[in-house]
């Protein structure tokens, strides 16, 4: 292989941000690195996202306790990739949530996405030992929309569409107007669009504009923190999703192979994108899934490690 495979080579720590967005949301963001959303509600913590390995989610329950002591009762999986899952155990939440769609995906795949996530970027699985053997499972799923009051603060989980995967959630605090969004949105930083609906984001993203947001929380990026930064999210997200299938979609038509539309595909892209967080390690996954579903797959194919490994080499030698 002509480069280190996927983010083998990323090595260096990254600086992490606690940041208070409101009397009741936080963000806990790392340049970059996987996102995890607090609520404080009343009476319970909710934990959006739980890094990867519950030796991480440490330093986020660390950073909770310096502004409440009130008991972490829910983690919701915003979707069922490992880096966002295997962290859960720490919190010792009453319930684990996710939607309905994530439960099937987990079901299907999650031991094929936890070995191939875990060989794409061994830094942000620190201390993997500390995961209990098995999956993330949750103990509550819904469908569509499921609405939790932390006390007298009401907290709206969501499925807007399908986008970064089918099981999509985010999870918005209408009274503020925040939002955590999940990898549907990123700042600054290359969406992972392995296992995407490319011909859906779009409309997705705009569903997550009709709430009118305040604020959001990417999956990876700074917190958005004005309305100017929300719109320029979206829009940074979207004309991505958008470039990316409209340059797969042009070769596939013109019958080119994947490596062809591959290397195409980075010539036209990079430019404008090439210095976002992890472009190179994600741009392999995703043009692969583009060209899946601009011809026969309309559905992602499951990745496994040693799918990985081929799929970079015949791309990348």
């Amino acid at each position: 292989m002509s480069k280190a495979f996927a983010s083998q080579a990323d090595l260096e720590e990254k600086k992490v941000s606690f940041t208070q967005l409101s009397p009741h949301a936080w963000a806990y963001t790392a340049e970059g690195d996987p996102n995890t959303g607090i609520v404080i509600g009343d009476d319970a913590v909710m934990v959006i996202d739980t890094q990867a390995t519950p030796a991480m989610a440490q330093d986020v329950i660390r950073r909770i306790r310096e502004v409440t002591d009130k008991p972490i009762k829910y983690v919701v999986l915003s979707h069922y990739h490992a880096v966002r899952v295997l962290g859960a155990s720490a919190y010792q939440p009453e319930h684990i949530i996710a939607s309905h769609d994530t439960l099937d995906l987990i079901q299907e795949r999650g031991e094929q996405d936890k070995a191939s996530e875990i060989g794409r970027f061994p830094r942000l699985f620190r201390n993997v030992d500390s995961v209990p053997p098995g999956l993330t499972w949750p103990t509550l799923t819904f469908t569509g929309k499921m609405t939790l009051w932390l006390g007298s603060l009401e907290v709206q989980l969501l499925q807007l569409g399908r986008g970064h995967t089918k099981g999509d959630t985010v999870v918005w605090l209408p009274a503020e107007r925040i939002l955590f969004s999940g990898d549907l949105v990123e700042f600054d930083a290359t969406p992972y669009a392995g296992d995407a609906y490319f011909s859906d984001w779009p409309q997705t993203l705009d569903n997550i504009a009709a709430l009118r947001p305040l604020q959001l929380v990417p999956g990876r990026g700074a917190a958005l923190q004005d309305e100017a930064a929300v719109a320029a999210g979206l829009a940074g997200t979207r004309s991505f999703i958008a470039d990316v299938y409209a340059a797969v979609q042009a070769g596939a038509a013109a019958g080119q192979d994947l490596k062809t539309v591959y290397r195409q595909t980075l010539e036209a892209v990079r430019p404008k994108y090439g210095h976002w967080v992890i472009f190179d390690h994600c741009m392999p996954f995703d043009v692969s899934r583009a060209y899946d579903e601009a011809t026969a797959h309309r559905d992602p194919r499951i990745w496994t490690a040693e799918r990985d490994i081929a799929m970079w080499k015949a791309l990348e030698q």
